[in-house]
C-alpha cells in the first residue's frame, strides 16, 4: 500500500515540476529585452486560458501533493508505537556501581599488572628506601 501511495506521489511531483516549468514567465530581473523584463510574446503558452488551465492544473497538483505527503506521514507513524530507550538493553548489562567492573568478568587491568609485577592485589604499596 505503501508503496503504491509513493509512486502516485513521485508522479504527481513530476507533473507538478513540468506544469510549473511551461508557465511563462511573469518577468524578472534581466528577462527578455532592456533587463526589465517582460518576456517573449513567441512562447509555446501564449494564450490567457491556456494560462488559466496551467494554473489550475498546479493548484490541483499542488493539492494532491500536500495530501498524499500527509497520507505518507500517517502511515509512516501508523505502525511505531512509542518505546523507551530502556526496551533496547539486554538482561546481559551489567548491573552495579559505575567504574565497577562486572562481577562474570575476569581480574581487571590494575590487577593484571599487579600479578605481573609480583605484587599481591589490595595489598598496600611500600615504598623502597634507598
Amino acid at each position: 500500500m505503501q508503496t503504491v501511495i509513493i509512486i502516485v506521489h513521485l508522479i504527481i511531483v513530476l507533473s507538478l515540476v513540468g506544469v510549473v516549468l511551461l508557465q511563462r514567465s511573469e518577468g524578472g530581473i534581466g528577462m527578455g529585452t532592456g533587463g526589465g523584463g517582460g518576456g517573449g510574446m513567441g512562447g509555446f503558452m501564449t494564450g490567457r486560458g491556456q494560462a488559466n488551465v496551467l494554473t489550475r492544473a498546479t493548484a490541483v497538483l499542488a493539492a494532491l501533493f500536500f495530501a498524499t505527503s500527509l497520507f505518507l506521514a500517517v502511515l509512516a507513524g501508523y505502525d511505531t508505537a512509542p518505546r523507551s530507550v530502556f526496551d533496547g538493553m539486554g538482561p546481559s548489562a551489567p548491573t552495579g556501581q559505575p567504574g565497577e567492573a562486572p562481577s562474570d568478568s575476569g581480574p581487571g587491568v590494575l590487577e593484571q599488572l599487579q600479578q605481573l609485577q609480583g605484587e599481591q592485589p589490595g595489598s598496600p604499596q611500600v615504598p623502597q628506601s634507598r
